[in-house]
Parts: C-alpha cells; sequence; structure tokens
C-alpha cells in the first residue's frame, strides 16, 4: 500500500509536535520562560509559553520532506513560503524571550510579508481583475499582518488559537482538494496536523501555551494558505473563503477595533473585551466558551466550503454570503458588548428623539419670532411648555407676573433666564422630562427666548406700543 505525500507529511508533522511539545515544555518550565497570571489571564499558575518551537518544527520537517517529492510547482511553493515562515517565527521567539516592542515586532511581521511578496505569493488579481503592482503589494502585507495578529489576538483562552488554526487550516486543505490545488493542500494539512499534535497538550487544563512565535506563525501561514488559494480562484465570491475559514479570529479583530473606535479608546492596546471574554463574562467556562468557538469555526469552514463546491455556483454564492453576515450579527448580539449597545440606544432612541427636540425648538423659535405682543408670546411659550412635559412656568416683567402651573408636582430643577430689561422666565420641571424621554435643551431654549423677546419688545417700541 503506498502512503500519498500529503499523508506522509502531515503524519510526520503530528507526530514531531505531538513527541516534541513536551520536551520543549519541560525545558523551559525548568529555565522559567513560562507566561504568569495577571488581570486579564485565565489561568492561576505560569505555564511556558514555547509552543510556536514544536509547531514550526514539524511543519518545518514536513514541508522539506514534501519539496523534495512534489512536482517542480510544488516545490516552488513551498519554498517561496519557508523564508517568510522563519522571519515571522523568530520575531515571535524573540519577542517571547525580551518582549519586543510593538514597533519592533510589527517591522518584523512587514518583513515577513516582503519576503512572502518576493517570492511570489501574492494577491495579484481580483477574479478577472489584474491589480497594479503598488496595489498587489500593499494588499498582500496588509492580508498578512491581518492574519498574523488576528490569530495572535484571540489566543487567549486554553487552545482556542491552535484550535481556531486547525479549523482554519483544514478548511482550506478540504478547499485545496476541491479546486484541485496541490501546493494549498500539502502546506493546508501539514499545518493543521502539526497544531493537532500541540493542542492534546493545550487544551483546557493546558500545561504549554503557544507563544508569540506559535500564535504570529499560524496566523501568518493562514495568510499565506489564503493567498496561494487567490492564485487560481476563478471569482471574486470564492475569494472570500479564506475570510470565512478564519471567520472567528477576523471578526474578533473587527470587533475590537470598532468598540475601541466607539469608546475613544486606543485601537491597537489591550482590554478584556474580546470575544472569548465575554462569552467568559455570560458565564460559561473556559471549556465551553472554546467548544462555542470551535463551532462557530467549523461554521465558518462550512461556508468556506460551500463556496468552492462547484454546484453552489453562481446564483448561490451571496445567499452563502448573507446567512453568514446573518449568523454573524445573531452571534455579535448574543455577545452584549456595552459600546454596541450603547450605539444601538443612541440611533435608534435617543437620535430620533433629539432630532424631534430640536425640530420643536426650531418651530417654537419660528412662533415665537412671529409674535404680536407680550400675550400672545406668553401663550405660545406656555403652550411649547406643556409639550415637552414642564411643571411650572413663571413670567415676570415691567407689566406684571404671569404664572401657569402645567402640572402637579413639585419640581426637581428650576431654570431662569434673565430677558432684556426687566423680564426674567423661570422654567420648572420633573427630573426626567421631555418628550419621549428627550430633554429640553435648556441652553438652546433660552437663546430663543432672549432672541425672540429682544425682538418682540424692539417691535413694541418701533410701532409705539
Amino acid at each position: 500500500m503506498t502512503v500519498s505525500p500529503v499523508t506522509l507529511a502531515s503524519l510526520k508533522a503530528l507526530v514531531i509536535a505531538l513527541v516534541l511539545t513536551p520536551i520543549v515544555r519541560d525545558v523551559f518550565r525548568a529555565y522559567n520562560v513560562v507566561d504568569r497570571p495577571g488581570r486579564r489571564k485565565v489561568h492561576a499558575y505560569p505555564i511556558p509559553r514555547v509552543g510556536g518551537i514544536p509547531i514550526a518544527a514539524g511543519f518545518l520537517l514536513a514541508m522539506l520532506g514534501l519539496a523534495s517529492t512534489s512536482t517542480p510547482v510544488q516545490a516552488n511553493s513551498i519554498w517561496a513560503l519557508i523564508p517568510g515562515a522563519v522571519a515571522i517565527f523568530a520575531t515571535g521567539l524573540i519577542d517571547d524571550f525580551f518582549n519586543l516592542r510593538p514597533v519592533v515586532k510589527l517591522l518584523g511581521q512587514i518583513g515577513a510579508a516582503l519576503l512572502i511578496y518576493a517570492n511570489g505569493i501574492r494577491l495579484e488579481r481580483l477574479g478577472s481583475l489584474e491589480l497594479p503592482a503598488w496595489v498587489s503589494l500593499g494588499l498582500t502585507v496588509f492580508w498578512l499582518l491581518l492574519t498574523t495578529n488576528a490569530l495572535n489576538l484571540i489566543d487567549g483562552l486554553d487552545g482556542l488559537c491552535a484550535g481556531m488554526g486547525f479549523f482554519a487550516a483544514l478548511s482550506l486543505g478540504l478547499a485545496g482538494i476541491i479546486q484541485p490545488n496541490p501546493a494549498l493542500t500539502f502546506i493546508a494539512f501539514s499545518l493543521a496536523a502539526a497544531q493537532l499534535g500541540f493542542l492534546v497538550y493545550n487544551l483546557n487544563p493546558a500545561t504549554v501555551f503557544l507563544g508569540d512565535s506559535g500564535a504570529l506563525t499560524i496566523g501568518f501561514l493562514l495568510g499565506c494558505l489564503g493567498l496561494i488559494w487567490s492564485v487560481e480562484s476563478p471569482t471574486v465570491a470564492s475569494l472570500v473563503a479564506p475570510l470565512l475559514a478564519m471567520a472567528v479570529p477576523l471578526c474578533d479583530v473587527l470587533i475590537s477595533v470598532i468598540r475601541r473606535y466607539l469608546k475613544h479608546a486606543p485601537l491597537f492596546g489591550a482590554d478584556r473585551g474580546h470575544t472569548h471574554h465575554r462569552l467568559l463574562d455570560r458565564g460559561l467556562s473556559v471549556r465551553q466558551a472554546t467548544g462555542i468557538l470551535y463551532l462557530v469555526a467549523l461554521a465558518g469552514g462550512g461556508f468556506a466550503f460551500l463556496l468552492t463546491w462547484q454546484p453552489m455556483a453562481g446564483g448561490y454564492h451571496a445567499a452563502v454570503l448573507t446567512a453568514f453576515c446573518v449568523a454573524c450579527g445573531i452571534g455579535v448580539r448574543q455577545l452584549r458588548y456595552p459600546e454596541f449597545e450603547a450605539t444601538k440606544t443612541l440611533l435608534l432612541g435617543e437620535f430620533r428623539n433629539a432630532v424631534a427636540a430640536k425640530a420643536r425648538l426650531g418651530q417654537l423659535r419660528e412662533a415665537l419670532s412671529r409674535a404680536q405682543g407680550e400675550g400672545q408670546w406668553w401663550d405660545l411659550l406656555t403652550r411649547a411648555c406643556k409639550e415637552e412635559g414642564l411643571l411650572s412656568l413663571v413670567f415676570t416683567s415691567d407689566s406684571g407676573k404671569r404664572e401657569d402651573y402645567i402640572s402637579l408636582g413639585e419640581p426637581a430643577w428650576h431654570f431662569e433666564v434673565v430677558l432684556p430689561g426687566k423680564g426674567v422666565i423661570k422654567l420648572g420641571g420633573k427630573a426626567s422630562v421631555g418628550h419621549e424621554g428627550a430633554g429640553v435643551n435648556l441652553p438652546e431654549l433660552a437663546g430663543i427666548l432672549l432672541q425672540t423677546f429682544g425682538e418682540m419688545r424692539a417691535a413694541e417700541k418701533s410701532t409705539g406700543r
């Protein structure tokens, strides 16, 4: 019985990761190279963080074996991938030991992405549209930075990042079989197998963590797989398949950027608001939260498969993408992010009420400007205050005092406006006032009263009344 090269390479990656992980774990635990508990961490004791070493070793040795037995075209893809993979792994490993500054780590990632581009793994077209070289370079580097950091950011629970990477690599490997794209299949299955061997020790309760050397490498290689997929991808819709295969980490990055923007926080700062944190805050255990995200990753892989499956070509692509977007929207809603809840309340409720209140004040300004004398001015103001739900209104001028207790109850606040001449308006209201909960904009109302009262008095003087 002949074993296929891809099966042999995958088994090699699996066994190397499976055997090497506990060895590396114990060695670095002895040298105290560990991830210590902290405010944003869910583990309670120091755990070695060098899981990228066995994954990289298993993957690299599998790739070297494949390169020696594959066709020239497939071997070229493998050799084009290795320099960038080594560069990103080295960047992450140095960071695990010395905590590089963010800008230095970013430069290392950009350097690795440029190596990939220079070796011919790049996004050169969108469907039938050929991209200019500078656009191709920009999109290729951006895509690789996105996937690299997306997997790194989601590395917050036992088995989460490696599990997401495993399902994404498996999905892309299956897509490579359907396409067919042998290079994609070989590389994806080898990466999936290396992560599977590591996951044995990384599932909750984990005894070893990926570290940046593992998380950055997995994200970077998945990004490269997406680029290799795009080379043979015939349509724009099928280019979305890599996005769906990595749906969980990519959506987490998008959500993080949006919610940090909404609350004026640093876009790339650290916080405890990632998807897995929200699931933990809902009362789920680490295993439950990880299991749910695994199911979502499987669903994303299923949608990716549908986009690559030939019978689903054509008009079904739109239906698949729509179903995926709806599912993502429902999922994000269940996480109940305070930033999104506040934005929804503002847009659907407070914004509409604020617009309505602004319109009513505009109408009041126009009406008071047309008032013929103090009596009519007072009547129009009283009617407007009733609509806004105020409790009392007192108007004192040189012609006397007018009062109107609009509603029963003791006012919780008073607001006084000193008008031109000897006029004074005193408003009283409840703690929460306004039409459908919208508060009265008292400074704007004061400006309207000052303007229209002055205009009315000036008109009276000009007519001799």
